[in-house]
Order: structure tokens, then C-alpha cells, then sequence
């Protein structure tokens, strides 16, 4: 999920410094520029997997502080890492240009050199290694299998020589890791094993936080093509992604279905469609809103995914 592009108030325009208009580096300072290349905006979408995880944890009587907190930690980190390497690598690879819609990008603002944000990177693997050694004391060795595959994925996303974010694959990456791996990882650091309902509860919550990608892919589908991004929404234009849109905001609240009638889980397991409403709004801007108005979207987007993964949360914990 390292395309969603959280912006720090004022920082939209720091791309267009014109030579009569104070260049960003004077208006910002070093802290608030690496606030902004960590996209705080992320990461309560990064958190939100955590607490399904979690409170499915509570529900069986499994859960753990330490390992819970191990386990939120773990997926900031990441979801950092990925932000970073998708700043650095975007612009090595000319995806970040001056046409962009979306809110600044460091590097490709000058705010940031290339070598601070490769330390930067060093710097946050090592810290996700250090959290990492804990969880594999408590989870075991497939901890560490899941923790070096979500590392290598959030830099291969879009660096490497095949990055797979651009060749459509983007979004059945953050489905799997920041959907199901994030859930029931933190599930199972908790509780030792995974059962089929923790991958069921977890699915919404991956098809939710995909959207935002989706979104996010939607709008930059222009400056995507030009630059050989080939996205998903590059490839399927634009009809079709608005169409996946909706589908994974379908499949979403019919997972809680799912879980009600099939798993055995009580009809508290209901208590995500309280944001139908706003999800409704948001496939219906998801159709009239155009270039920089995506980025509202995108937010609502997130805010959807996170009060939908706490009210998920809280009935299961009923």
C-alpha cells in the first residue's frame, strides 16, 4: 500500500516552486520532511489489520500485549519502509514527475537526496529486524519467513529489475500482506495457529484496504502510462477500475455475511455495515470525482477501511 500519499498541510504545491517562490526545503523542517516521506496518513490503515488480528486473539481466550504490540510495531515499520522505497524508486525510475496530481513526493521535490532516504530505508529494516527477532522468539521460525518475504515485498513493490507494482500485480500484494498476512499474523503470533475463520475476517479488511490503492492507481493512470507504470488501472482503464472499486467494497461487507451465517460467528459480526452509508458516498464519488478530487476520495477511502476494521473488531470481541 505504498501509493497512498499522505501530505503535511502546505505541502500539496511544494512541487511547483516557481523561481520567484520560496523552495520547500525553506518551509519545512528536517522532522516534517520525514513525516512527510513516512505518509502518516498510511498508517492507520497499516494499524487496522493489527486490531482484527487482535481482538480475534481476545475473542479465543489468546490473547498477548507484548506480542500485539510486537505485531503493530512491525506493521508501522513496514508500511514505512514501503512508503520510502516507493518515493526513491519511483523517481529513479522517472514515475514521479512535475504532472503528478498527487501530494508530494520528497525526492522528487529535492527535499530529500537519494542517499538520505536509502539510509532512511537501512534504518527502518533494521529497526523491523530488531521487532522481528522478538516476534520469532514467540511465534517461531515462520515468523521469520513471513517478516523477510513482507521486506523484500515492500522494497520489490516498485524497486528491483521486475518491481511487480509495475506490472499490475500491486494490488494482490497489498491483499495478501497487508490484508491477510497482517491479520492473521498478528493472530497467530498471539495464538500460536490460524484457523479458517481468522482468513475470513481478515479478507474485508485486505479487499478494503486494496481500494485504497485503487483509488490511488485511478488517479494517476495518465501520468502511470506515460512513465511505463503499468498499474492495474493502467491496464484495465479507467471504466474497469471504478468497476473493481465497487466489487471490493461488495466483497467486503459480504464477507461479514460470511462470517454471521457460515462461521458461526453472532450477528454482532454485523456491526460493520453501520458505515454502509459512507461507502455508498464513496462509490458514488468514486464515478464524478476526477484528477486531484481522487485524493478526497482516497482519504474517505482510508477512513472507510479503519472504522469499518474497528467496528469489525468490536463485534467480534461481542
Amino acid at each position: 500500500m505504498s501509493d497512498l500519499r499522505p501530505d503535511l498541510p502546505g505541502a500539496e504545491d511544494s512541487t511547483d516552486c516557481h523561481k520567484d517562490s520560496p523552495r520547500p526545503e525553506a518551509t519545512l523542517h528536517k522532522w516534517q520532511i520525514w513525516l512527510l516521506a513516512s505518509r502518516p496518513k498510511t498508517l492507520p490503515a497499516a494499524i487496522a489489520p493489527v486490531v482484527v488480528g487482535t481482538s480475534l486473539a481476545w475473542a479465543d481466550g489468546q490473547f498477548s500485549l507484548a506480542p500485539a504490540l510486537a505485531a503493530a510495531a512491525g506493521a508501522l515499520l513496514l508500511q514505512i519502509l514501503s512508503n520510502f522505497a516507493n518515493d526513491y524508486f519511483d523517481f529513479a525510475k522517472g514515475a514521479d514527475t512535475r504532472e503528478r496530481v498527487g501530494p508530494t513526493r520528497v525526492m522528487a521535490a529535492g527535499l530529500l537526496s537519494g542517499r538520505e532516504l536509502r539510509l532512511g530505508m537501512a534504518a527502518v529494516i533494521g529497526l523491523a529486524i530488531v521487532d522481528g527477532i522478538y516476534l520469532i522468539l514467540v511465534g517461531g521460525w515462520p515468523i521469520l519467513a513471513i517478516g523477510a518475504a513482507s521486506i523484500l515485498a515492500a522494497l520489490l513493490y516498485t524497486g528491483g529489475p521486475l518491481p511487480f507494482g509495475y506490472r499490475g500485480l500491486g494490488d494482490l500484494f497489498v491483499f495478501i500482506f497487508f490484508g491477510l498476512t497482517a491479520v492473521c499474523g498478528t493472530y497467530y503470533v498471539q495464538a500460536g495457529t490460524v484457523s479458517p475463520v481468522v482468513f475470513v475476517a481478515a479478507a474485508p479488511v485486505g479487499f478494503l484496504i486494496t481500494a485504497i490503492l485503487v483509488v490511488n492507481n485511478l488517479r494517476d493512470i495518465e501520468t502511470d502510462a506515460k512513465a511505463g507504470k503499468r498499474t492495474l488501472a493502467v491496464v484495465i482503464g479507467y471504466k474497469n477500475t471504478r468497476r473493481q472499486y465497487l466489487v471490493l467494497l461488495i466483497l467486503a461487507y459480504s464477507a461479514t455475511l460470511l462470517l454471521w451465517q457460515r462461521f458461526g460467528q453472532g450477528p454482532a459480526v454485523l456491526l460493520p455495515l453501520l458505515s454502509l452509508p459512507l461507502a455508498v458516498r464513496r462509490a458514488s464519488s468514486i464515478y464524478s470525482a476526477k484528477g486531484k478530487e481522487l485524493n478526497s476520495v482516497l482519504a474517505a477511502t482510508a477512513q472507510l477501511a479503519l472504522q469499518f476494521s474497528l467496528l469489525l473488531s468490536v463485534g467480534i470481541l461481542l
